[in-house]
């Protein structure tokens, strides 16, 4: 019998499993994870920035969480010595069009604290970053980058030291409702007790939120594939650090664009492609039961027919190379299609509602049995600590 279950070993399972731990050492706490180690998809995919808080509408949990996340992060890995570097970002306006979006955009920033912003004219940017093509920009000091996979190993180690247990290899696929716990179910057919089931599965979120309760769950998450090319390494002198264009406001991505990495090198992209298959990292991975659920997903089809024309685009540059680069010259003109070599891919677990809304924020699903975290994108991983504090303060409250 465990006071609390979690499902999914991605970094905000972790987090929360590490903060319930910090604030009650007493309870006892079970992580289940389906695969052989933890950050294994969402986490362990993506492109390593710690977002500073500007995109999100403020007083949003977007933007609360990874405002507060943002400092909890940097103090936690100054005490355990994980590295980073704040080395800081431009958002650059290439049109006339986009200048007015990018004010808006300094102005949103300023509203959720970041002071520091500064808004930086054509000459500057040049200063900033020689090669790149802008009208006006911001400049953004606190962003930074990090390996989040390093991040989730340390969450994972301090909570086990603190007496949290970690399971691998076991994927659920039942969860029991009784009537004072619960009991959950994994594919290798043992059965655990628990109090309250914490579900932190990413892009499986909504699946285990449906065996938590009868009724339906209103959000289901639709898979998108974010692919990235690397830039040679003779090209590295191109990008000095992070240079973002200014994002389409109707399209919860922020677009294409050019991160320098903590490990070395520079990463391009992504783009944001509809994924056949939910942990589909590749453009043949395909599903058909998945492929088919979305598909008949209301929400999805709304989705579908109100974004076609931005979604072709984006398979365009997904099967073309050439058009990538023609996207990627906006921001820095001297880049060629012969500078970039194919990189990795993450998947975006995207929540979207049965009226067709893409969830721009958090989603936190409550019911008796269970606290359902159901759409936690970007910024989870900056905002992983202050995730796992305001869901701890929830199973402290019902424990």
């Amino acid at each position: 019998m465990h006071d609390i279950i979690i499902i999914g070993g991605g970094i905000v399972g972790l987090a929360t499993a590490l903060r319930i731990k910090e604030q009650k050492p007493t309870l006892k706490v079970l992580l289940l994870e389906k695969e052989n180690g933890v950050a294994k998809h969402q986490t362990g995919h993506n492109s390593g920035v710690i977002h500073s808080g500007l995109y999100y509408k403020p007083g949003s949990l977007k933007a609360t969480n990874c405002i507060r996340g943002y400092d909890m992060l940097l103090d936690f890995c100054n005490r355990e010595g994980v590295p980073y570097d704040l080395c800081g970002k431009i958002v650059v306006a290439t049109k006339p069009e986009q200048v007015p979006l990018l004010k808006n955009l300094y102005e949103r920033g300023m509203q959720n604290g970041l002071t520091k912003n500064r808004m930086i004219s054509a000459g500057e940017i040049r200063e900033m970053e020689p090669h790149v093509n802008g009208l006006e920009g911001i400049a953004v000091p606190y962003t930074g980058i990090i390996d989040y996979t390093a991040v989730s190993e340390k969450y994972a180690e301090i909570f086990q030291k603190l007496g949290g247990e970690i399971r691998f290899g076991e994927k659920v696929v039942n969860i029991k409702s009784l009537t004072s716990n619960s009991e959950v179910v994994t594919a290798s057919g043992n059965v655990y007790s628990t109090k309250l089931v914490v579900n932190c599965a990413g892009l499986y979120s909504d699946k285990v939120a449906q065996l938590t309760q009868p009724e339906e769950i209103k959000v289901q998450i639709i898979p998108f594939r974010g692919e990235y090319y690397k830039i040679k390494p003779e090209k590295h002198h191109l990008v000095k650090n992070l240079i973002y264009p200014v994002p389409d406001p109707n399209f919860p991505f922020l677009g294409v664009h050019f991160t320098r990495m903590i490990e070395g090198g520079v990463e391009a992209g992504p783009n944001a492609v509809f994924a056949f298959k939910r942990e589909g990292y590749k453009k043949t991975d395909f599903n058909f039961p998945e492929l088919f659920e979305a598909l008949a997903w209301p929400g999805f089809r709304k989705v579908a027919m109100k974004y076609w024309q931005t979604g072709m685009g984006e398979y365009y540059r997904s099967f073309s190379k050439a058009a990538f680069t023609k996207a990627l010259q906006e921001l820095i003109p001297e880049i060629q299609s012969d500078d970039l070599i194919p990189g990795g891919a993450g998947v975006r677990a995207q929540a979207c509602d049965h009226d067709g809304g893409l969830l721009d924020d958090f989603s936190i699903i409550e019911n008796k049995g269970a606290i359902n975290i159901c759409n936690a994108p970007s910024p989870a991983a900056t905002s992983s600590l202050s995730i796992g504090q305001t869901v701890s303060e929830r199973v402290l409250a019902r424990i």
